[in-house]
């Protein structure tokens, strides 16, 4: 398992290099590469861990194909997520081509900072809900129940929301404000994702609706 995360991580990693340089038309992008060195050690680092703390997790996300007990429309949602995702990458590299997307350090840092921000509330996730599947489904084979401790005490989706500073903190890095513009599409989706995953989950999981009612809110304490 170990070494298949190490490959899929290296994958994931020079995939994004390709978008970014192919479209940038150019490897001096010191952000890029900030950003690349980065993903290279989080996403082993958080790997290795998981696969300590929850190796059945863990390999649950390891699966990237489609479930036959996935709701269609998340299908749907993850074919759009892939498309917008490499559009996005596609976006910023054309934004540093045309003389943008040029972070100067202070703008690296803090980029880096939100990226190490949404890993560690992620991780929060992980270690709190053994269920965080990469895809919609109620998991009746590990006997999936409602998790409502942790940073599910404060909103439905906590997921969604810590990934968000992913999607705001790798722009700042690039330097990029065509990548920036794509977080409220972002934000949107995951808004809609959210209500697939509720659907599903309150066919699903009896106790969910009550857990709907005590925590009111999706993704931003006290707004939504």
């Amino acid at each position: 398992m170990i070494a298949k995360l190490l490959l899929q991580n290296t994958v994931f990693v020079v995939a994004m290099g390709a978008l970014l340089f192919g479209a940038a038309g150019t490897l001096q992008w010191p952000g890029a590469w900030a950003y690349l060195v980065a993903s290279a050690v989080i996403g082993p680092a958080s790997g290795l861990w998981l696969a300590k703390v929850d190796p059945g997790l863990l390999a649950e996300r390891m699966r990237l194909t489609a479930r036959e007990d996935q709701p269609r429309s998340d299908k749907y949602f993850m074919l759009l997520f892939v498309v917008v995702a490499v559009l996005w990458f596609v976006a910023m590299g054309l934004d540093r081509r045309l003389d943008g997307a040029n972070a100067g350090v202070a703008l690296i840092v803090l980029g880096l900072a939100l990226n190490l921000a949404s890993t560690v509330l992620i991780m929060w996730v992980f270690r709190t809900n053994s269920f965080a599947s990469p895809v919609v489904k109620v998991q009746t084979e590990r006997h999936h129940q409602v998790i409502s401790t942790g940073p599910y005490a404060l909103v439905r989706h906590p997921m969604y929301a810590s990934i968000m500073l992913f999607f705001i903190g790798v722009p700042l890095m690039l330097g990029s404000w065509w990548g920036l513009a794509f977080v409220p599409v972002f934000f949107v989706m995951f808004a809609a994702r959210t209500r697939i995953e509720e659907r599903t989950l309150l066919a699903g999981l009896p106790d969910y609706a009550d857990y709907a009612m005590r925590v009111r809110y999706r993704l931003v304490p006290g707004l939504w």
